[in-house]
């Protein structure tokens, strides 16, 4: 197994974990059975509704 050769110091680990933060939102798109926010390419929680068709049944 490969073994480093020098520890890596905190500064470096931190700003390599610091590089997955988001700064923004993530993205919104409108869906057109319902008209409310959902996220793209995801079941509306709202109706159910998929690429125009019932997906899943939503009480």
């Amino acid at each position: 197994m490969a073994v480093p050769k020098k520890k890596t110091s905190k500064a470096k680990g931190r700003s390599r974990q610091a590089a997955n933060w988001r700064l923004e939102a993530p993205a919104r798109s409108v869906c057109p059975h319902c008209h409310q926010a959902k996220l793209p390419h995801v079941v509306c929680p709202n109706c159910g509704w998929y690429k125009g068709r019932q997906a899943v049944e939503v009480d």
